[in-house]
């Protein structure tokens, strides 16, 4: 599993002119799936980005987590995080999960920071969306569950 965490002021997501997804102060995440991934996969992401500690205290220092400064959560489900762009020029997404596996594991992220008590708001799976956002620093962050 692949996270992209951007850092943002606001971010939106917009599919067929209609705006999904809205939020000020928080993390925009992209998710990629692999075929490997499961729930206990996601899990450990979830908690990771959850208690990412990315804002800035009064001295500066990125020292507070979504949850001290009061933000949001936008995720958006992002397929191509899994592009293999080893061979020509054309990238292939053989380890991205099937849409039934990436979906499934979608969804439960979404639930599982609903339960956890963030406000979350979403792209829609498998739509062609824009994205506009603001990004605060620039600060972005990729988590890879291979490497936590």
């Amino acid at each position: 599993m692949r996270f992209i965490i951007q850092r943002v002021n606001q971010a939106s997501v917009t599919v067929e002119e209609k705006i999904t997804g809205e939020i000020a102060r928080g993390f925009l995440v992209f998710i990629g799936i692999c075929k490997e991934d499961t729930k206990e996969t996601a899990d450990k992401m979830l908690k990771k980005l959850l208690h990412m500690r990315i804002f800035e205290d009064l001295d500066g220092k990125t020292n507070l987590s979504l949850n001290d400064v009061g933000g949001s959560l936008l995720l958006v489900s992002q397929f191509t995080l899994y592009a293999d762009c080893k061979k020509g020029n054309r990238p292939s997404f053989i380890h991205a999960a099937s849409a039934e596996l990436a979906n499934e594991l979608y969804e439960y992220s979404i639930a599982q920071c609903r339960l956890a008590g963030y406000p979350v708001e979403t792209g829609i799976f498998g739509a062609d969306m824009k994205i506009d956002l603001e990004n605060d620093g620039p600060f972005t962050i990729i988590l890879d569950s291979d490497a936590i």
